[in-house]
């Protein structure tokens, strides 16, 4: 039986509700109304093989090189591509994608080394970092203990994952996550902060949950002015983690 990875976009949206706002410019079921944009849905992965992005995704890494990628100063990604994914080359350092992004749909797929190697923090450790300030973190949480803000799909060192819903290490994982970038005022003044929502293997961990600040070790650092846009990042904690079938859509305001 093949294991279905990843989720209705339908899903995703209804878990942002809270924060939208009925528009004022349409009557209820006006057909004036203008209609939202066709698009292809994509196709759900299994563990043989990487489903297809939506039509109108950023496809981030489809399992051929690291074109999107560059790493630390700018320099090419030295992470490992093989079969389909990419895995991380310990000690090569962080990977970051080339172009910046905000408000986002993000979709990320990763596998965790087999046999399990170490425990804790040191057990198939990495994270995905919107903008690069703000982590999901990755980690092989099944039946490992560590840290509750510090498991996987918890955002690192503010909240842990409703549940637990990591799978055994060498199993496909999935993270949908919907990111909304923090606003600043132009004298730096937090006008929003940033929002999470994590789906970790088709299950809720993160329920729009509203960040303090960047995430960090040990610390909570407060804001600082932002672009709307940083590049994302992908860490690298010493653990060949493996990725595939990375994407992101845009979002634009009230979506």
């Amino acid at each position: 039986m093949r294991t279905m990875l990843s989720l209705p976009a339908l899903v995703l949206f209804v878990s942002q509700l809270s924060i939208a706002q009925v528009d004022p410019r349409w009557k209820p079921n006006d057909p004036d109304r203008p209609l939202p944009p066709v698009i292809e849905a994509g196709t759900a992965s299994t563990q043989d093989a990487p489903g297809r992005p939506p039509s109108d995704a950023i496809v981030l890494f489809g399992g051929k090189d690291l074109s999107q990628w560059a790493g630390e100063n700018g320099m090419d990604a030295k992470w490992k591509v093989a079969d389909g994914y990419m895995e991380v080359v310990p000690h090569s350092g962080y990977i970051h994608t080339r172009q910046p992004f905000g408000d986002c749909q993000l979709h990320v797929e990763f596998a965790e080394p087999a046999p399990p190697v170490g425990e804790g923090q040191g057990r198939g450790n990495s994270g995905v970092f919107l903008m690069g300030l703000y982590e999901v973190q990755v980690l092989d949480s099944y039946q490992s203990k560590t840290y509750a803000d510090g498991q996987a799909s918890a955002v690192y060192g503010q909240f842990p994952p409703q549940v637990n819903a990591s799978r055994a290490p060498g199993q496909w994982q999935t993270y949908d996550i919907i990111f909304h970038a923090p606003r600043f005022e132009k004298d730096g003044k937090v006008l929003r902060p940033a929002r999470i929502t994590v789906l970790h293997n088709g299950v809720l961990a993160q329920d729009n949950v509203e960040l303090s600040g960047p995430t960090a070790h040990h610390e909570r650092p407060p804001y600082k002015p932002t672009p709307d846009k940083l590049p994302l990042s992908l860490q690298d904690h010493s653990n060949p983690v493996r990725f595939r079938n990375i994407w992101i859509r845009e979002l634009g305001e009230g979506q």
